[in-house]
């Protein structure tokens, strides 16, 4: 058993690691505050071989390894969790559906220009009846000759207002419940699609989160992913995935928020000295800590799970229930133990705070996660 990173691995952290503090963190602050995202770096991130890290050269991916991208994916979120999750969703949802289940020629047709940032990439399955509980899909898709008919909408989808390329469920026969699901390639320039209600958010402000909405949407029969009827398997073997990347994500956040809480504590003084000094809160930091790297080993196994082709769903869904929980733990602390400072926006621990509750909340609630784990135990 080997806990020590490869030496590819280790370049992966050292180049993303210099591009998030270089690119996006001096902009993090401003793009919370305002809502707005860093497209244009976001797309930079695709030209050097970020978006397409896990994917293969033969559709303009980097040709990494799935911890490559995990690796990738915690650096950002140190420092900007709304670009982390945006990436997450791209990356581990939009191009893991079409790279794990389309045809080759859904493949060559979509995978280049979301792995070099040319086209954004999103994932519409959650509608307002239907999050966890994916048989609750209203969004309908009826087969008129050699194009599908898709009526309905879908509610808080990442990157929706910024996407040119979306996966999209849908019924197709609704008697069926979720074996009647399917999936769909839906370019934002079909006919009939538009982008609703985007979202005011507490955290991951700068995120573009909103609704999509399809009035009689013209999707070309060809863009039925897989077969109809097997949209439930895809989205939950996807959300999979995509839970890992979300556990990531909320590794990156504790990480951020302790690394600047550390020097924090390092520059305050009070009663004559600087406040690392005391031991009270050296022990909590050092419970944090550890609480940390139990959640790094948990998302690093279930990444290497999906590296080796192992069954992923639990290894995932503990990393992504750990990981979360203690992100919303240890930034809770650290704005404790920053005081009054750590509440105003001058310092990012408060945003990170913010970002960190809808790590508990989305890609399945951590009440999900562990129905998924007993369920899992007790089969």
């Amino acid at each position: 058993m080997n806990f020590e990173l490869s030496k590819e691995h280790k370049l992966v952290v050292q180049t993303v690691r210099e591009f998030a503090q270089t690119e996006l963190e001096p902009q993090a602050a401003e793009n919370d505050q305002n809502g707005t995202f860093p497209i244009n770096e976001y797309k930079k991130m695709g030209e050097i071989g970020l978006l397409g890290l896990p994917f293969s050269t033969e559709y303009d991916g980097a040709g990494g390894d799935y911890l490559s991208y995990i690796l990738a994916v915690e650096e950002i979120s140190k420092v900007d969790a709304s670009v982390g999750i945006s990436y997450s969703v791209q990356t581990s949802l939009n191009m893991g559906a079409i790279n794990a289940f389309a045809s080759e020629e859904q493949k060559k047709k979509y995978l280049p220009a979301l792995c070099t940032g040319k086209h954004i990439g999103s994932f519409g399955l959650t509608e307002p009846g239907a999050g966890t509980d994916a048989a609750g899909v209203r969004t309908v898709a009826v087969k008129d000759g050699d194009k599908y008919i898709l009526n309905g909408q879908k509610c808080f989808i990442t990157n929706s207002p910024i996407a040119d390329t979306f996966v999209i469920f849908a019924m197709t026969d609704r008697s069926k419940g979720t074996k009647g699901l399917s999936a769909f390639i839906v370019e934002k320039d079909f006919p009939g699609i538009s982008i609703g209600k985007i979202e005011d958010k507490m955290g991951i402000r700068a995120s573009q989160v909103g609704e999509i909405v399809m009035e009689d949407c013209i999707v070309p029969a060809e863009n039925l992913m897989g077969k109809e009827g097997k949209g439930f398997g895809i989205a939950m073997k996807t959300l999979d995935g995509g839970r890992i990347g979300v556990a990531a994500q909320a590794l990156g956040i504790a990480e951020g928020a302790m690394e600047h809480t550390i020097e924090y504590m390092k520059e305050r003084k009070q009663f004559g000295r600087p406040i690392h000094k005391f031991q009270y809160l050296q022990f909590r930091m050092a419970d944090m800590k550890a609480k940390i790297e139990q959640a790094r080993y948990l998302v690093y196994k279930a990444a290497m799970d999906k590296n080796n082709g192992k069954s992923y769903s639990e290894s995932a869904a503990m990393a992504k229930m750990v990981a979360s929980d203690c992100a919303m733990e240890v930034t809770t602390n650290c704005v404790q133990m920053m005081g009054g400072y750590g509440f105003i926006k001058e310092y990012p621990v408060e945003r990170m705070m913010r970002d960190s509750k809808i790590t508990q909340i989305y890609e399945g609630t951590n009440e999900v996660m562990r129905m998924v784990i007993s369920g899992n135990m007790f089969r």
